[in-house]
């Protein structure tokens, strides 16, 4: 008996993706807004998850009062950190925006030269014939470029708003994956099983190692150099501790340590005679610059190995693509592609380490398939 097989319904099939597509964009159209903080959470949830175990087993295993510490700690370690940088900023740049805006800027005067020994009297006199032979043309001709420039970081308060309004998401969405996280864990392998049977299980499970690398042994590392090296800057006296704790989050999280900040701080304290803080931030910028050996190691263990030039092209693209959340999501995305690819690749056999006898396995293999006539 034959058995007659029914024709495709091509538009049917047509209709049916492109309206399974147009259901997918518009929810992710409409959720949108909450995507970054929806993953800026994840990352932190999937890397902290022992740490709330451990808070309820201490809190005789109430879920809830463990879910309400770690928001605590959570808005300590970021809304208030960040609220803090953001009214730094404001009050040091608008003094500077001020005398840029009014046009009442001037070029400095450096008289700290003159204390340099053997060439301060020099560079002073040098630079002061500069500012003689024409520094007001000098600074007319910069004032529209500065003008511009400050233009630019007025411009940039917007981003700044989008972050702390990335961070009160981050705290709400942090809270609920923390309630409800065993739910959400097992609906994501259960989804990654339906597509990829045990291998999408596998990929789901190789993914949270790659986060949980890169959250403990990138970000908290080049948080606890930055944190330990501005406390030694604000103990110290170096003005502007806040922004210059900043800019060692930045330098620690591309991988250029913290020295790249301190070093230049420990010069001035010395230029300026202060000889004794001099000498106590040198000791402890010995001990914040080589504790990423000892920190980030051990941390990476709880993860996966990564490269460090994922985690630098990671931390670079994803502050260019995401605006200052990207430091922590650039290096996840990069880092979880990366497992993934690993993992993929070495589900084969590697190649032999001899080239000539691969090339003569082929030539013996077409030698059977085409003898000669």
């Amino acid at each position: 008996m034959n058995t007659v097989l029914k024709p495709r319904d091509i538009p049917q099939i047509l209709l049916s993706v492109l309206f399974i597509a147009l259901m997918i964009i518009a929810c992710l159209w409409i959720v949108q807004p909450f995507i970054l903080g929806f993953a800026w959470a994840s990352t932190i949830v999937i890397a902290t998850w022992p740490v709330l175990i451990w808070f309820q087993r201490l809190l005789f295993g109430r879920r809830s009062l463990a879910v309400l510490v770690m928001t605590l700690l959570l808005f300590l370690l970021f809304v208030i950190p960040i609220a803090l940088l953001v009214n730094s900023l404001v009050d040091g740049s608008t003094p500077l925006i001020h005398a840029i805006t009014s046009g009442t800027l001037t070029l400095p005067d450096f008289a700290g030269l003159n204390s340099i020994p053997f060439v301060g009297a020099k560079l002073y006199g040098a630079w002061h014939s500069l500012l003689d032979m024409g520094g007001s043309a000098l600074m007319a001709k910069i004032r529209p470029y500065l003008g511009t420039t400050t233009t630019w970081f007025v411009g940039q308060a917007a981003h700044v708003g989008r972050f702390l309004l990335h961070s009160g998401l981050m705290l709400l969405f942090s809270a609920l994956l923390y309630w409800q996280g065993e739910k959400v864990a097992f609906g994501m392998r259960y989804f990654a099983t339906r597509l990829a049977a045990k291998r999408g299980d596998a990929a789901v499970l190789l993914a949270g190692q790659a986060i949980r690398a890169v959250a403990l042994g990138v970000v908290v590392t080049a948080l606890v150099q930055a944190v330990l090296g501005g406390i030694g800057l604000a103990i110290s006296g170096v003005p502007y501790a806040t922004l210059l704790t900043v800019v060692m989050i930045f330098s620690c999280l591309v991988q250029l340590g913290p020295l790249i900040v301190l070093v230049p701080c420990i010069i001035w304290l010395y230029w300026t005679g202060d000889t004794t803080w001099g000498t106590v931030l040198l000791v402890w910028s010995c001990v914040v610059g080589t504790m990423d050996n000892v920190i980030r190691p051990m941390l990476i263990r709880m993860g996966a190995d990564l490269p460090m030039i994922l985690i630098l092209s990671g931390v670079i693209g994803g502050l260019v693509a995401f605006g200052m959340i990207g430091l922590f999501i650039g290096p996840v995305l990069l880092a979880v592609s990366w497992r993934l690819f690993d993992a993929w690749l070495h589900e084969v056999p590697p190649p032999s380490s001899d080239p000539e006898q691969v090339l003569e396995e082929l030539a013996e293999l077409e030698q059977n398939n085409y003898p000669k006539q």
